[in-house]
């Protein structure tokens, strides 16, 4: 960069101002009065305030003294359809089986595509407004098109994948056949390998569990590696997956999966609470990602805080990543509630308070979860060159005073309630708390409406305790 002494202030897009910029970067940096210069949707400058407005001249300059600004956070699993429209319907009293395929598959099997598209655009909302830029799917469950429509007038950045498996016989709205599973996912990667103007693309994902044949594990595997992505499932949130690999192969699910030749570096496996040592070394032998869904594992009683080895996995070169899950399991998108779990659980379970400290559990949430997509060289940090994901806090806040230490302050105090303003690429997609491309009353509205139909359609029972008069 030139001399700003001696040359005119290069135009950019965008300057954002922080009392506290939060970088993420390899050494960590926390800048005073800092500031992001964002051109062409890139971040092409970070530093001080004071030197950063001497040499850019921005078409819009935002934040200012009271906010701290902190990378884009990462959910690297979470369910966008199924379940944000049916949000806490699912009794909370519910074990693992019933919880799945008593409650969950059969009102995913009454939604409609429109039903899907609000229910993606919401949950897509929630996640803006609550500080996430980028997320991972779980997989839509049916209409990928309509999902992938509504998504992209929210500005939210994401990789999806359809609800894909071949074993489970019912229920029959979405039954495939192993060929016809391996057909969905194949086209659905032609397709949709980008998506509009590429800030939405697919991967390889399918269910995981025990849902899926060999010929689709190894299927899938060779599906990502012909299209460059990554592959995405389910696996061992309680001791029927063990077991029922155990049963059929004889052997636990992370070595069958080993000996398919599935695993690499580009696996993201959600939730591997019930996992033994043997799984672990395999895990960290190949560096994959774990998504770690804390709420989940408490609210569905996983028992990750008795017989959770995320710490060891971090010891072993995995790479915890985190995740909201669904909002039947987590009731929530906001990942900084997630964050806080996650710097909380081990240290009770393991009786050790140096268990996932605060700076680790955001550095999962950030630049974790950037590297379990495959997207560690374009977000998860503020850094020049990255792509411009950003997030200002307003810590005009009583949970944000006084402010003394910033990473303890994001993950032990805040949560998304004090997100202000969030910029994907260099857009502004959040302003003063709203979307700025979305009719929120709008969307409150449809989603009401569209819930209460899918519950009734469902025939499945309110389980409510209280009465309601």
């Amino acid at each position: 960069m030139s001399d700003p002494e001696t040359t005119d202030p290069t135009p950019v897009g965008l300057l954002i101002d922080a009392w506290y910029v939060v970088t993420m970067n390899a050494t960590r940096d926390i800048i005073h009065r800092g500031s992001v210069a964002v051109a062409d949707g890139r971040i092409v400058a970070v530093g001080k305030t004071v030197d950063l407005e001497q040499r850019f001249a921005p078409a819009r300059r935002i934040g200012g003294e009271r906010f701290v600004l902190t990378p884009g956070l990462i959910n690297t699993h979470i369910h966008i359809t199924g379940e944000p429209l049916t949000r806490g319907y699912v009794p909370d009293d519910t074990p693992f089986e019933e919880n799945v395929f008593v409650w969950l598959t059969n009102l995913y099997a009454v939604y409609e595509a429109e039903d899907e598209r609000c229910s993606a655009q919401l949950a897509a909302t929630e996640m803006l407004r609550s500080g996430t830029t980028t997320f991972l799917e779980a997989g839509t469950v049916r209409f990928l098109d309509e999902v992938l429509d509504g998504l992209a007038g929210t500005g939210i950045r994401g990789k999806l994948g359809s609800w894909v498996w071949d074993l489970p016989p019912q229920p029959d709205v979405y039954h495939q056949s192993t060929d016809q599973a391996i057909a969905r996912l194949q086209a659905q990667l032609e397709s949709y390998r980008t998506f509009g103007d590429g800030r939405l693309g697919t991967w390889a994902t399918v269910v995981g569990h025990t849902t899926c044949s060999d010929p689709l594990w190894k299927a899938t595997r060779e599906l990502a590696d012909e299209h460059g992505v990554g592959m995405s499932f389910h696996m061992s949130p309680a001791a029927t997956d063990p077991d029922g690999f155990i049963a059929e192969f004889g052997h636990r699910p992370m070595e069958h999966l080993e000996e398919l030749g599935v695993l690499r570096e580009d696996c993201a496996i959600t939730h591997c609470v019930h996992v033994d040592d043997r799984e672990i070394d395999i895990m960290g032998g190949h560096g994959l990602t774990v998504a770690h869904c804390p709420t989940t594992a408490l609210k569905v009683s996983y028992g990750v805080t008795r017989i959770g080895k995320m710490p060891e996995m971090v010891q072993k070169g995995v790479n915890v990543s985190i995740g909201t899950d669904g909002n039947n399991a987590s009731n929530y998108s906001d990942l900084m509630r997630a964050t806080y779990l996650v710097a909380g659980l081990f240290k009770d379970g393991r009786m050790d308070p140096h268990m996932f400290p605060a700076e680790k559990a955001f550095e999962m949430a950030t630049i974790g979860g950037a590297k379990a997509i495959g997207m560690q060289d374009e977000i998860g940090s503020l850094e020049v060159g990255k792509r411009a994901d950003a997030v200002l806090h307003d810590t005009d806040r009583p949970e944000w005073r006084p402010l003394l230490n910033v990473i303890n302050q994001l993950v032990w105090s805040a949560d998304g309630r004090g997100v202000h303003t969030v910029v994907v690429d260099g857009r502004i997609v959040v302003e003063d708390g709203h979307m700025t491309h979305v009719d929120e009353a709008a969307l409150w509205v449809e989603a009401q409406r569209r819930g209460e139909a899918i519950v009734q359609r469902s025939g499945l029972p309110d389980k409510a305790k209280f009465p309601t008069w």
